[in-house]
């Protein structure tokens, strides 16, 4: 039966969409401030904040339906623990930083976890949601059209945007039930093995979640019913870890909080094709995504990094150091500049939203 929750967000709505509709008649800039946890990667300082944490609640969760609406603001601890009450949970496996991460950053962000590789990414799950577009109207997914953006996929625009399109007030997602019981194998292996070994794998009938390489070890966890497990573990081979070991590393992944990240220097995430051989970069390497998504710690030029995730079918996003003035944003090409104005324009016209976020637009 679906669990009914009033709205707690109609009035935070309304105060927002007022002092949006003060910053469009004032032509003046806001800069929109979730729970802050990306803030290094928002290095715009145009703009006056104003806090989201004011959409702070669930309004619908039908546990049958697979689906749960929440505010922006509402933190992404509070959704998991209710989803894991009703033995489900948020597919693309966020962070959660320490409480402070919210549904409307994940969104905004475009972030998933480990299990993001198999189960798909924020995007995958969005259904739908509520915003407060440039001119200060009140949109959402099955609500009021926008005749000047008709055509854009609303919804899923928002995964990645940064904030940059709108002010999202209210999101929908759809949710998975939880895995009976996983596992963790782990192998040592180098590098250029592993990632043809795992491309090979991928390709089988095998319940695998998550996968992660590092200083020539290779994890796979692995997720579903136990008798599933049991003979994947038995075809595979490899080290059983213990369940607490096991949990601690996905965690350190999805947290960020892995001792790879928490040594210094300048660090890229790069976004490639699973398949691209080792990258001729130097630096400190770490993988995940079945090697789509690699953390590279290295001292080489931003020109070499990016060209290198561009050959590999990627690209390449400036986490943490660097130069200064290296964009943190891959700049896109030409075209695809050009149709990301042209829709920042379409939902944005006065660029209200995030100036300088991305920093291509």
């Amino acid at each position: 039966m679906p669990i009914p929750l009033p709205n707690p967000l109609a009035e935070a709505r309304e105060a927002l969409q007022q002092r949006v509709l003060r910053a469009v008649a004032d032509r003046s800039p806001l800069r929109l401030v979730g729970g802050g946890t990306q803030a290094g990667l928002v290095r715009a300082s145009a703009g006056e904040p104003l806090a989201l944490s004011v959409l702070n609640g669930l309004i619908a969760y039908e546990p049958s339906e697979l689906v749960i609406t929440a505010g922006a603001g509402t933190p992404l601890s509070v959704l998991s623990a209710t989803l894991a009450d009703q033995g489900q949970m948020l597919p693309f496996e966020p962070a959660l930083a320490g409480g402070q991460a919210t549904l409307g950053g994940a969104v905004a962000a475009q972030r998933g976890g480990p299990r993001r590789w198999l189960a798909g990414s924020v995007r995958d799950f969005l259904l739908g949601v509520r915003l407060i577009d440039g001119l200060g109207q009140e949109v959402g997914f099955g609500g009021q059209v926008i005749k000047n953006v008709a055509g854009f996929d609303i919804t899923r625009l928002q995964a990645g945007a940064w904030g940059s399109l709108g002010l999202i007030t209210e999101v929908s997602v759809k949710v998975l039930p939880r895995p009976q019981a996983e596992c963790t194998l782990q192998f040592a292996m180098a590098q250029a093995e592993a990632l043809q070994q795992v491309n090979a794998w991928a390709g089988q009938p095998l319940p695998l979640s998550a996968v992660s390489w590092d200083q020539g070890i290779l994890r796979l966890r692995l997720s579903g019913v136990p008798a599933a497990l049991a003979s994947a573990c038995a075809t595979l081979g490899g080290q059983a870890l213990e369940n607490d070991a096991a949990e601690a590393h996905w965690t350190s992944l999805r947290e960020r909080t892995h001792p790879f990240f928490e040594q210094g220097g300048t660090l890229w995430r790069l976004a490639v094709k699973p398949t691209s051989p080792v990258l001729d970069l130097p630096g400190a390497v770490l993988w995940e995504w079945g090697g789509g998504q690699r953390w590279l710690r290295t001292e080489a030029p931003a020109e070499l990094v990016r060209r290198s995730a561009e050959r590999a079918g990627g690209h390449a996003m400036l986490w943490r150091g660097g130069e200064s003035g290296v964009p943190v944003f891959h700049p896109p090409a030409a075209a695809l500049a050009a149709l990301q104005r042209r829709i920042k324009h379409a939902l944005d016209p006065h660029g209200i939203f995030n100036p300088g976020t991305p920093d291509f637009l």
